[in-house]
C-alpha cells in the first residue's frame, strides 16, 4: 500500500515539475521572440527604407564626363548605399516588359531619358534628408530633374516611429505578465508542499534551512525551461535566417548573445525570487491557515 502510495506522489511530483518547467520555457520563449522582435525591428524598417530610391534624370545634353563625375560623387556620398546608371535604351526595354508592347514603334522615338537610381542608407531617408539630398542634385546644371516618392517617405518614418513605440511598450507589458506567470506556477507547485514546509518548521528546522532545497529546485527548473525555450528560439532564428536571408538576422551575434543570456537569466531570477517569496509566506502562515 505504502509503495504504491509512493508511487503515485513520485508521478505528482514529475508531472507538477514537468508542469512548471513547460510554463517557464513557454513564457520565456514567448518573451525571447518579443526580444528578436524589438532587436530586429530596426533592421527590418531600415531593409524597407533602403529599398526606395531617388531617381536623377539627366538633360540629353550631358556629357559623358558629367555622368561619369556624377556617378562616382554619388558612390562615395555618405548617404548613398549603392547608385545604377539606367540608360535611356534600358530604361524603354523594361517599360516594354512591363506594358507589354513597344511604345517606341508607336510614337517613332525613345522619349525617356537616362537617370541615375540612387539608393539611400537607412538613416537618410527621413523627408527633411530627403529634401536636402533632392535640392543639392538638382543644383546641377546638367541635371533635369529629380524625384522620389516623398508620401511613401513621410508615411514610412512616420509609422517607424510609431510602431517602434507600440514594440516597447507591448515589450514591458510582456514582460511583466512574463513575471506573473512564472510566479504563479513556482507558487502552485510551493502551495502543494505546503504542509511539508510547515512540519520541518514545527520540528525546529530554520527559515533558511527550509527555504534552500526549494529554491535550489525551482532555480534548476528554471534554468531547464529558459534552456528549452534558447533552443526554440534558436530553431526560430535559424529559419527566419534561412527564409529571409536580406534580413541579416544572425549580422550580430553581440546583441544575440545578450539576448539568450537575459532569457538565461530571467530563468533564474524569476523562480528564485518567486520561490523565495512562496516559501516566506507559507513559513509566515499559521497552521490553521493552511487549509484555506
Amino acid at each position: 500500500m505504502s509503495s504504491s502510495f509512493e508511487k503515485y506522489q513520485k508521478r505528482r511530483l514529475i508531472s507538477s515539475y514537468f508542469s512548471v518547467v513547460i510554463s517557464i520555457s513557454l513564457v520565456l520563449f514567448l518573451l525571447g521572440l518579443l526580444g528578436l522582435l524589438v532587436l530586429n525591428s530596426k533592421k527590418v524598417a531600415d531593409y524597407f527604407k533602403e529599398q526606395i530610391a531617388i531617381t536623377v534624370f539627366l538633360k540629353d545634353t550631358a556629357k559623358e564626363v558629367e555622368i561619369t563625375q556624377l556617378k562616382q560623387s554619388l558612390a562615395l556620398a555618405e548617404y548613398t548605399k549603392s547608385a545604377e546608371f539606367v540608360s535611356k535604351e534600358q530604361a524603354a526595354e523594361e517599360h516594354q516588359q512591363t506594358l507589354g508592347e513597344n511604345f517606341i514603334e508607336y510614337l517613332g522615338e525613345n522619349p525617356l531619358q537616362n537617370s541615375i537610381d540612387v539608393y539611400v542608407l537607412a538613416d537618410y531617408v527621413t523627408p527633411q534628408k530627403m529634401e536636402e539630398i533632392t535640392t543639392e542634385l538638382k543644383n546641377k546644371d546638367f541635371v533635369d530633374d529629380v524625384i522620389y516618392d516623398k508620401p511613401l517617405i513621410a508615411q514610412l518614418t512616420e509609422n517607424v516611429q510609431r510602431i517602434s513605440f507600440w514594440v516597447l511598450v507591448i515589450s514591458g507589458i510582456f514582460t511583466f505578465i512574463a513575471v506573473l506567470l512564472i510566479n504563479s506556477s513556482i507558487r502552485l507547485s510551493i502551495y502543494a508542499k505546503r504542509f511539508t514546509i510547515k512540519t520541518m518548521q514545527m520540528v525546529g528546522a530554520t527559515k533558511k534551512f527550509i527555504r534552500q532545497p526549494f529554491v535550489w529546485k525551482s532555480v534548476r527548473l528554471g534554468i531547464i525551461g529558459a534552456i528549452v525555450a534558447m533552443l526554440g528560439m534558436g530553431i526560430v532564428l535559424y529559419y527566419l535566417n534561412q527564409s529571409f536571408p536580406q534580413l541579416q538576422l544572425l549580422s550580430d551575434p553581440v546583441l544575440l548573445a545578450i539576448l539568450f543570456l537575459f532569457i538565461f537569466l530571467m530563468g533564474v531570477l524569476i523562480t528564485w525570487i518567486s520561490t523565495f517569496i512562496a516559501t516566506q509566506r507559507f513559513l509566515n502562515l499559521r497552521t490553521d491557515d493552511l487549509y484555506y
